[in-house]
């Protein structure tokens, strides 16, 4: 089985590039980011919950994740595995997703990290913002949050996969098609 944690910052593309990993591979796409915004338009509790910290550019609280990727995992156990799009963003994340995995008789294969540099990052998000509605998509202060929540939270996951041989840096600049490939390449050569 086949379980990759796709990882990167805001806007390197991890959602564009996951569909295709997922479809390449078939691997079932989870991604948090798309789970809470369906909890988002539905209205529920935790949905608004969520809202109010994703406007502001802040991170979800653990156990709210936690529980979403724990009912996926026990929902999706006959696929060929799992591509973690958004997930885990810190450690103690990582830490639990192990254990989490583990209980299911699973484990991350490796992580696979798009690197794209900031005023890149910046440049696509706001493009993004005139068409996906979100605000945390439109404004630069909030963009340039949750690029520095990213360095301080997320980013020392690199040493946390890097201790397991499980870190795969691939560089997230070129076109769509260019970045498929070396994602591909890159999950081909650790996953045989």
């Amino acid at each position: 089985m086949l379980n990759i944690v796709l990882f990167g910052p805001p806007g390197a593309g991890k959602g564009t590039q996951a569909q295709f990993l997922a479809n390449h591979f078939r691997l079932v796409h989870l991604s948090t980011g798309d789970m809470l915004r369906n909890e988002i338009a539905q209205k529920t509790d935790l949905g608004i919950i969520a809202k109010g910290l994703i406007d502001r550019g802040e991170l979800v609280p653990d156990e709210m994740v936690i529980g979403m990727i724990d009912v996926k995992l026990k929902s999706s156990c006959d696929c060929n595995g799992f591509i973690f799009d958004g997930f885990p963003r810190t450690v103690a994340q990582a830490v639990t997703l192990d254990k989490l995995m583990a209980q299911y008789n699973k484990s991350i294969a490796g992580m696979v990290a798009l690197e794209v540099d900031n005023q890149e990052l910046i440049t696509r998000l706001l493009e993004r913002g005139k068409t996906s509605g979100r605000a945390d998509d439109q404004d630069v202060s909030i963009i340039e949050n949750r690029i520095l929540i990213y360095n301080q939270k997320t980013a020392p996951l690199i040493d946390y996969y890097s201790a397991q041989h499980k870190f795969f840096p691939v560089e997230g600049v070129g076109t769509i098609a260019e970045i498929t490939d070396r994602l591909i390449v890159t999950v081909s050569n650790f996953s045989n």
